[in-house]
């Protein structure tokens, strides 16, 4: 089975901002969380752009450690976090690279996906695009789908089936030019006005997760000098 639930919004983009990074800068991975909150709230490559604080995802991690869909590891200096999507999903580099790539951006063409993933895996061909897509179709579990294709679209989308919206959101409009009185049609979906903070919670999410990361780091401490006394 590849999930029991439906993910949220910001388990998406926590998971696919952790793919992401296994790939684009090994060196780095597993993250850390602040490390990890940067990435999940970049600016570049990401649909929509988040703002979100270390407190929400360090909520999102924990609902997604319970589900054995992530993993922390205890550092010398700081807790790290990785996926385990590649054995839960039987995902190959070309499966990684494609659901990764749904996650951090929504739905996409196989053009814009083979354009989008030269970090994460060097599709020669659209066709191959296309064929990794088709086997994240196949099995009980299905990981993809294809959406209708839309009037004056020369290629369909394709989205995950991992999240929990009933239909994959319209894509963003542009903006109209400054002084021209239209006013913007931007989608936004609700459910990411509802998880995405105002900058000052956000400032002060992070600042009481940062608090409560020192008072743990300075119990393990006082624990561990305990036992040395004993």
């Amino acid at each position: 089975m590849a999930l029991t639930r439906k993910l949220d919004l910001v388990e998406e983009r926590v998971l696919g901002a952790l793919m992401e990074k296994e790939r684009a800068t090994p060196d780095q991975y597993p993250l850390t969380l602040n490390a990890l909150v940067s990435a999940c709230n970049q600016k570049s490559n990401r649909e929509p752009v988040m703002e979100l604080g270390s407190g929400v995802v360090w909520d999102a991690l924990e609902r997604l450690r319970r589900d054995v869909l992530v993993w922390r590891s205890e550092g010398a200096r700081t807790d790290r976090f990785e996926h385990r999507l590649t054995s839960r999903w039987k995902l190959d580099r070309q499966g990684q690279a494609v659901m990764t790539l749904l996650l951090l951006r929504g739905p996409q063409t196989p053009g814009e996906l083979r354009s989008r993933s030269g970090r994460l895996h060097d599709f020669g061909a659209v066709g191959e695009v296309e064929a990794t897509l088709e086997r994240l179709t196949e099995g009980p579990d299905p990981l993809v789908e294809e959406l209708p294709r839309q009037p004056g679209q020369r290629e369909s989308r394709w989205r995950h089936v991992m999240g929990d919206e009933e239909a994959a959101p319209e894509p963003p409009v542009a903006a109209p030019a400054p002084g021209s009185g239209a006013p913007s049609t931007r989608a936004e979906p609700d459910r990411l006005r509802a998880v995405a903070e105002p900058a000052g919670e956000q400032a002060l999410d992070s600042r009481i997760a940062e608090l409560e990361e020192t008072v743990r780091r300075l119990e393990e401490r006082l624990s561990r000098l305990e036992a040395d006394l004993l």
